[in-house]
């Protein structure tokens, strides 16, 4: 595999997602670039997060890909392929309106910033998981869609319960969850989560993101994880792309960016969160205190 620390660019049957020389615009009173020039790629069972400041253009990539982008946001050039279980190689930008919806949550789900506020307030949630399949499976009866709502619920540690609860009912922790649930309805083979945890309480964040990476290993999706926390990164994904300024600066190993960040941006952005022990400043190499004296 070669590599390219501002790029990358692979061409193996290992990948699921492909994206090359992606460019999006805000078509505004001066013009703004938002992504400039991004080529990834995500590979089959992987988590690759996607760090940055906010405002560095990460969640643009994320709807760019998806198609979810509204006017003045402009694609301007590259691709984004889907490499298909079933061996199609599936050109997104090439798809019309149709097939793109019938792409989304069956292919490739998303979990969007602020998710857990994302559930209708007037509607219980079995009601709202069940119009995945209303909508994508429709050849499934009410009884089916109840089972399978419930099926899911369990799978993400809420009781099936919860399926006559409404959204004002559950905490924070078990909306998201729900959230999740849905994402994972259809059994994607891509999960795409944006910040998906920055509203939950510590211990609730930590529960959630050990069912995220459980949940992948069992059902074999990949996941970009979208998020500023790059520490946060460090301990779930197997890869990292660093963006700034609309561009992926860096693209590495949790462990390589983590021991040997090659771009100064990374190494600031590490620099940036203390460590828990030793003296200030200890992240500025790239590793902390506690790896030094073995802690």
């Amino acid at each position: 595999m070669t590599h390219d620390k501002n790029q990358e660019r692979i061409v193996t049957s290992d990948n699921l997602l492909t994206v090359s020389n992606f460019s999006v615009m805000y078509d505004v009173d001066p013009p703004v670039e938002a992504v400039r020039d991004v080529s990834i790629t995500l590979k089959r069972g992987e988590i690759l997060g996607l760090a940055g400041e906010s405002g560095c253009g990460k969640t643009t990539l994320a709807y760019g890909i998806q198609r979810l982008l509204k006017p003045p946001a402009v694609i301007t050039q590259g691709s984004a392929i889907f490499h298909d279980k079933g061996g199609e190689d599936i050109d997104l930008n090439s798809l019309d309106d149709q097939q793109m919806r019938a792409f989304r949550w069956d292919k490739a789900s998303m979990v969007f910033q602020g998710a857990m506020n994302a559930l209708n307030p007037v509607v219980n949630i079995g009601k709202q998981l069940g119009d995945v399949f209303t909508t994508h499976r429709p050849e499934m009866n009410k009884a089916q869609r109840t089972e399978e709502s419930g099926r899911l619920l369990e799978i993400v540690g809420v009781g099936r319960d919860r399926l006559r609860a409404f959204p004002h009912e559950l905490s924070g922790g078990m909306r998201q969850r729900v959230m999740i649930a849905m994402a994972l309805a259809l059994k994607p083979q891509l999960m795409i989560m944006d910040e998906p945890t920055t509203a939950l309480d510590v211990l609730v964040q930590r529960e959630i993101l050990q069912q995220i990476s459980d949940l992948r290993k069992e059902f074999g999706f990949s996941v970009i994880f979208i998020t500023h926390d790059l520490p946060l990164l460090l301990e779930i994904s197997d890869r990292i792309a660093v963006m700034r300024q609309g561009k992926v600066v860096e693209i590495n190993t949790a462990e390589q960016i983590y021991h040997h960040a090659e771009h100064e941006y990374t190494r600031k952005l590490l620099a940036s969160f203390p460590s828990l022990t030793g003296e200030r400043g200890d992240f500025v190499r790239g590793k902390s205190s506690a790896t030094e004296t073995g802690a």
